[in-house]
């Protein structure tokens, strides 16, 4: 399973309040107005370069892309910006903002976490323009990244880390589905199909974001890389990385 053995059980929880489910839905939704829908995360590239070509493809794809790259950074970083910023620890918190934004490899991928970390912190000022100390936390970071900037909206919710978790790693993959149904081009229930699969894996991939600490933290996917620096002068694209 590329490395990902189960995970230790998570600690039985309470029940999610349901204002704070409803908070989750709609931080995971892609219709949040932070233009996610605009990245394929270089899904598209791999399509014209790398033989994503067909559902089964652009299954393998996205599902190794979801084990060994959002299960390994994104998904921990934010595991560990939630209690930051519940703390508050500003110094923690920028820490981890800088580590995003250091490991992202090209330049279409740090200006997708930086426009995405950028609108949602900008949403977050707008939905609570009378909080005071949340509008000045928006602040904290030059340029907030996506995962820090997510961390503190799921903060707000009062749900537990392992349920934010499973909002954006779903958010993630609804996202990356529709790219995959628009770039290769697939149809609607082959995007089903797919969501499913990756939906069977997000517990997984979050019990073990739960259990890491900085030393678990990495970002190495070479052919990533690659392919995000060809996308930048591909010829034809449809999404921004």
């Amino acid at each position: 399973m590329n490395g990902l053995q189960p995970a230790p059980p998570a600690a039985p929880t309470a029940p999610l309040a349901p204002a704070s489910l409803l908070q989750l839905i709609w931080l995971a939704s892609p219709a949040l107005p932070i233009g996610g829908f605009s990245y394929s995360e270089v899904l598209e590239a791999a399509v014209d370069r790398a033989g994503v070509t067909n559902e089964a493809a652009a299954s393998h794809w996205l599902r190794d892309q979801l084990r060994l790259t959002l299960a390994r950074s994104d998904l921990r970083v934010v595991a560990q910006a939630i209690p930051a910023w519940r703390a508050p620890d500003d110094a923690r918190i920028q820490a981890l903002n800088t580590w995003v934004l250091q490991t992202r490899e090209s330049s279409e991928l740090r200006l997708q976490t930086e426009q995405m970390g950028r609108s949602l912190m900008d949403w977050l000022r707008v939905q609570h323009p009378y909080i005071a100390h949340l509008q000045a936390a928006t602040r904290i970071c030059a340029s907030p990244s996506y995962p820090v900037a997510f961390a503190l909206a799921a903060s707000l919710t009062g749900a537990g880390v392992q349920d934010c978790l499973l909002s954006y790693a779903f958010g993630w993959a609804e996202n990356m589905t529709q790219a995959a149904v628009k770039a290769v081009p697939l149809g609607q229930s082959a995007g089903q199909r797919m969501l499913a699969m990756l939906a069977a894996e997000i517990p997984t991939v979050v019990a073990h974001a739960l259990h890491a600490d900085d030393a678990d933290r990495q970002a190495f996917a070479p052919m990533l890389a690659i392919l995000s620096a060809q996308h930048e002068t591909q010829y034809s694209r449809l999404f921004r990385s």
